[in-house]
């Protein structure tokens, strides 16, 4: 490479703000001789743009997919300083925070999470993912119960994780911020053969930070690892294995106590918790995948995943306010002591083959596979009443009255149960591209189900078929119009089977009717998605009114109907050359369509729907300068209002933050992150009345100091 060339890949390296050179796209030079005139041609917009994903089984192109799909790279994660799944919520359309790691996804509540189109979450619980080894967010909406078996219908996240680099690649970050916030984070990876055939990856991740609310501490540890073994040209294995400890102090955190018109009744940092309660997950991941391309149209891909994991938490949790003085104004909460411990262990198998064929001269792309998952799920708690608990007082609490320390929790009786899920199925769909602009994709999934109570001697097993249908047009390249139909269906909760209580029930069903286009214009600066949908869901449980409750149990039946409709735009835009814009907007309206009057859904509140808002939207802008190596961004969200599970208003916000990157050198720059900027006090979502809503961060910030090689 000559002095020229190398120097004018150092300045583009400079110019987009730290982005390595593996983002930079259509760097174009000319230098002539005996001139200093250097033509430099860069895009911002590449940093965000996604050409291919693999949620739909299979490496596609999103605009031969035809259903919503979002994917964020790793590129918008760390230019948002992104640490957690909840922080990007904001750039997917249709998804806003309920609970912990839980969403509202288009109308419903939900937390289904896949890694490399698994499933095993060692997140269980009250835990919320972390992002440090992922390197890609896809988002599949509607439900997806063909391609992945049960689950519920607004939709899946699927985290795809880092894997071993062909080319020697390393980075380091240190971390300083508000909050008492500090870490540090390294990775290496690369070819550890001379002739390249055996490639690893090493990763670790430590941070600690004492967030806004009382008592509360936050420690994380990520240990990552990867290996890849090349097996010929065409065939690789990936193993993997990630441990993470995370410790909460002064967690599990609920909300804080509002009136019905959404109204804080104590500060934001209030908190039901000692500093002796805590939550604390230690889990490990082992997972391996077989690639290969056996023969020429056809991708073999076979997959396995173990997790164990263990959460155990002692917290205070509020059991409903008081009025101490009698002036008709609640002043303190009443509290209980839980002390719990959730241990969870799941295991997967997949295997899946992409054939690529021409049948009767048309062009096939024909997907089969199956999937195995058994999930065994052991818990046990106990909990001390509140009347041996002193009350908190809202306005002025006084911590240091009530912690594990203070009874014999020895002398109270464990509550224990014992479950096991076993999930498998197999599944065939056909793409067939009827000419240069219509493609059909049908396809079909058979799954079973078996769900025990170990400890109650309760057991139901069944199955189920479930389909999917679409249509595209492709009038151009770079333009989709797609018309699709799908379904899923949730098997009930092993304690809903019980014969007292009824069962054994029908799975809860899905099913999505879309319509929307997808563009990649102006050689892919402008790509946009807009689309149109309705969701039912139906055979959800409530108490039968008609039923017998003489046994103790009360009786149980299918009677629950949830339409859920709605329209949603995502649009990712070079405005010039150093100028990148995304944004997406979402409407819905989901509401209770079938029940019984005076009854009410789970999460619902009178015919709607707990923490689904009507309108939300989100933004995230970018631009660099190329003079100095500077790229700054400011992104905005906006949640309208919502009710809260006891229909409590929960109200509307809009909240800003922004980002400043400096390049430093070629392998050096810093991030200034501010979330919040005008530290808006607001509820990220809604619970029930004695808990409150959850509060959404103060203003805070943060520095990142970034090497990469």
């Amino acid at each position: 490479m000559s002095a020229t060339k190398l120097s004018l890949l150092v300045s583009v390296s400079i110019c987009l703000g730290g982005t390595s050179l593996a983002h930079a796209a259509e760097v174009e030079a000319a230098a002539s001789e005996g001139t200093n005139e250097i033509i430099v041609t860069s895009r911002a917009e590449i940093l965000y743009r996604v050409e291919s994903t693999s949620v739909a089984r299979g490496a596609s192109d999103p605009l031969d997919i035809p259903q919503s799909v979002t994917v964020l790279n790793e590129a918008l994660i760390d230019d948002q300083g992104a640490r957690d799944a909840t922080d990007l919520y904001r750039n997917i359309a249709g998804i806003t925070n309920f609970s912990y790691s839980g969403v509202t996804f288009r109308g419903f509540r939900q937390d289904r999470v896949f890694y490399d189109n698994l499933r095993g979450d060692p997140f269980i619980a009250f835990s919320v993912p972390k992002l440090f080894n992922i390197t890609r967010v896809e988002v599949l909406k509607g439900p997806s119960g063909m391609l992945y078996g049960p689950g519920e219908p607004g939709g899946l996240i699927n985290y795809v994780t880092k894997v071993p680099t062909e080319q020697l690649a390393a980075q380091a970050t240190l971390t300083a911020g508000t909050y008492d916030r500090y870490g540090a984070s390294g990775e290496i990876s690369g070819p550890i053969t001379g002739n390249g055939t055996l490639l690893a990856r090493a990763g670790a991740y430590y941070e600690q930070m004492d967030p806004f609310r009382n008592n509360t501490r936050e420690k994380t540890l990520i240990l990552d690892g990867g290996l890849t073994a090349k097996l010929g040209e065409d065939a690789r294995l990936i193993a993997q294995v990630t441990h993470y400890d995370q410790k909460n102090r002064g967690a599990r955190l609920r909300g804080v106590p509002t009136d019905n018109d959404g109204n804080f009744l104590a500060d934001r940092s209030w908190n039901t918790n000692e500093k002796t309660d805590f939550l604390n997950l230690r889990a490990t991941v082992y997972q391996a995948r077989l690639q290969a391309e056996p023969a020429d149209g056809i991708a073999l891909e076979l997959a396995t995943r173990y997790f164990d994991a263990r959460e155990r938490q002692q917290y205070h949790e509020a059991r409903g306010l008081v009025d101490t003085d009698a002036d008709g104004v609640v002043d303190a909460s009443r509290r209980e002591l839980r002390d719990q411990e959730r241990i969870t262990k799941g295991l997967t198998f997949a295997g899946n083959a992409t054939i690529d064929r021409q049948i009767a001269g048309i062009d096939n792309r024909l997907l089969i596979g199956a999937d195995w998952y058994r999930e065994d799920a052991d818990f046990w708690g106990r909990t001390v009443p509140f009347a041996q608990i002193p009350l908190l007082s809202l306005a002025n609490p006084v911590y240091g009255l009530s912690g594990a320390s203070f009874y014999d929790l020895e002398a109270i009786a464990k509550r224990p149960t014992d479950t096991r899920s076993t999930r498998y199925g197999f599944y065939l769909q056909d793409q067939l591209h009827l000419s240069d602009h219509w493609i059909v994709v049908g396809g079909a999934r058979y799954d079973r189900y078996e769900d025990e109570d170990l400890l109650g001697g309760t057991d139901y097993t069944s199955g189920d078929w479930t389909f999917r249908g679409g249509l595209i047009y492709k009038p151009r390249d770079d333009v989709s119009l797609y018309a699709s139909w799908s379904e899923g269906f949730e098997p009930q909760d092993v304690a809903s089977q019980s014969p007292l209580a009824g069962g054994p029930f029908a799975p809860i069903t899905g099913e999505q009717v879309e319509a929307g286009v997808k563009v990649a214009l102006l050689g892919g600066k402008l790509q946009g998605a807009a689309a149109v949908y309705q969701i039912k869901r139906r055979n959800m449980l409530q108490i039968d009114p008609d039923g017998d409750s003489s046994d103790g149990v009360d009786d149980l039946a299918p009677i629950g109907e949830v339409t859920s409709k709605g329209f949603e735009l995502e649009l990712t835009a070079d405005i010039t050359p150093d100028w990148v814009l995304t944004a997406n907007y979402a409407y819905n309206d989901a509401r209770i369509t079938a029940s019984v009057p005076g009854q009410s859904l789970t999460n619902a509140v009178g015919d709607r729907f707990a923490n689904a808002p009507e309108h939300q939207a989100g933004l995230w802008t970018r631009y660099q300068f190329r003079s100095t190596g500077t790229a700054i961004a400011l992104g905005g969200e906006y949640v309208s209002s919502r009710l809260s599970i006891d229909g409590q208003k929960v109200k509307p916000y809009a909240i800003f933050d922004a980002s400043i990157i400096q390049q430093i050198t070629p392998q050096l720059s810093l991030l200034l992150r501010v979330d919040n900027i005008f530290d808006k006090t607001y509820a990220a979502s809604g619970f029930v009345a004695r808990t409150g809503h959850f509060p959404g961060e103060p203003r805070s910030v943060f520095a990142e100091l970034r090497w990469k090689l």
